[in-house]
């Protein structure tokens, strides 16, 4: 799931990235045109619920390609707003911030 609300930082919104307590992992990062594709920089933590999440704040008005990195896998989000091919030619979701 992925959920947007305003940003406290004017012109930004915020988008927490949500994957279910369903999934098995040790570690889950959060990669994107946003982080540079960098699998260290913002790792999902997993809440009491058992639900992984991270959030960013998004320049808003912008489309931002995304992907998870689950225990080493490329993992598209099936939910994501749209779809299309990474600089790396795997298939990313993609969140819009309008």
């Amino acid at each position: 799931m992925i959920y947007k609300t305003p940003s406290p930082r004017p012109g930004h919104t915020r988008v927490v990235f949500e994957l279910p307590s369903s999934v098995w992992a040790d570690k889950i990062s959060l990669v994107g045109e946003f982080n540079d594709w960098d699998h260290q920089n913002t790792l999902l933590t997993q809440g009491r619920d058992g639900a992984w999440r991270a959030q960013v704040d998004l320049p808003t008005g912008g489309q931002y390609k995304f992907g998870y990195v689950v225990n080493g896998q490329w993992q598209t989000d099936r939910q994501a707003d749209d779809f299309g091919l990474n600089e790396h030619n795997k298939l990313s979701g993609i969140v819009h911030t309008a």
